[in-house]
């Protein structure tokens, strides 16, 4: 597995993490016993940062994380997001405390900002989050859903912490970020953390040459996966329900593509 900083921080992330949206909140036994497989399998495989959020199944994805890291914490960075209702002051203090509980853990490695909320000044929620680093019950603070302008925002109302990462979405079905906001974050050394780099499971496979398939004998989401996280300071989060999607993403980066088919891919996405 490859891994890459953290913003402007020693730590270091795999390139390819694990999502979580839509994993929790289970219909059968049989189904949360396949998740959980599936994201254990992906730790295994050196996937160990797990994103998850406390809107997602409204706390059962966090619920089932913790279930999944809950005897080796020590090697998974845990990543979560308040919901964009909770960004006052007081109420993000208590929305930490309730995903602290649900995870299982005492310190949340990334807690991220889910959505911009115009309506809370985020002076107010940006020192909510340094109260927390300062407390040791978060390790690093990044957002998500952000423009250029409300990153730059959120990065100045931090105060002594730096924001380390945006996460957004982004594949070849999806490239909005590239108008502006990636060459930012990249400038700025904030980490991109794509969601939905599969373009939510639509990715026509016209958009990958079949000489390329043929050359780097990968299936199109894998060529997906890797043409995502081609670039530096981008790191990717697909979300795997089953044990053997999770080794198909893992496997996306047993070799890099060439930036010629890098390139070649990108100009028939466009």
């Amino acid at each position: 597995m490859e891994y890459r900083p953290l913003g402007r921080t020693s730590e270091k992330i795999p390139v390819l993490g694990m999502g979580t949206w839509k994993i929790g909140s289970t219909r059968t036994s049989a189904e949360r016993a396949a998740q959980i497989e599936s994201l254990k399998r992906g730790l295994e495989l050196g996937m160990t940062l797990i994103d998850t959020a406390e809107f997602y199944g409204d706390g059962a994805s966090e619920q089932l994380v913790g279930e999944v890291i809950k005897s080796r914490r020590d090697s998974v960075f845990v990543a979560t997001k308040v919901w964009p209702t909770n960004l006052h002051r007081d109420d993000l203090l208590m929305a930490c405390d309730r995903s602290l509980k649900r995870l299982g853990i005492t310190s949340i490695d990334l807690y991220q900002i889910h959505w911009p909320n115009p309506r809370i000044p985020i002076r107010e929620t940006m020192g909510a989050m340094q109260e927390l680093v300062t407390a040791g019950k978060v390790r690093h603070v990044g957002v998500s859903n952000f423009s250029v302008e409300e990153t730059k925002a959120a990065q100045d109302a931090l105060g002594k912490s730096e924001l380390v990462s945006n996460q957004v979405e982004y594949s070849l079905m999806n490239r909005s970020i590239e108008s502006g906001l990636l060459q930012f974050c990249q400038r700025e050394r904030i980490t991109v953390i794509a969601y939905s780099p599969l373009g939510r499971g639509s990715l026509p496979t016209r958009m990958i040459p079949a000489s390329v398939l043929a050359s780097y004998q990968m299936t199109p989401a894998q060529v997906a996966l890797n043409w995502v996280t081609f670039r530096e300071g981008v790191v990717a989060i697909p979300k795997s329900a089953t044990r053997k999607h999770t080794e198909e993403n893992a496997a996306s980066l047993r070799t890099r593509l060439s930036k010629e088919d890098y390139d070649t891919i990108s100009g028939v996405a466009n």
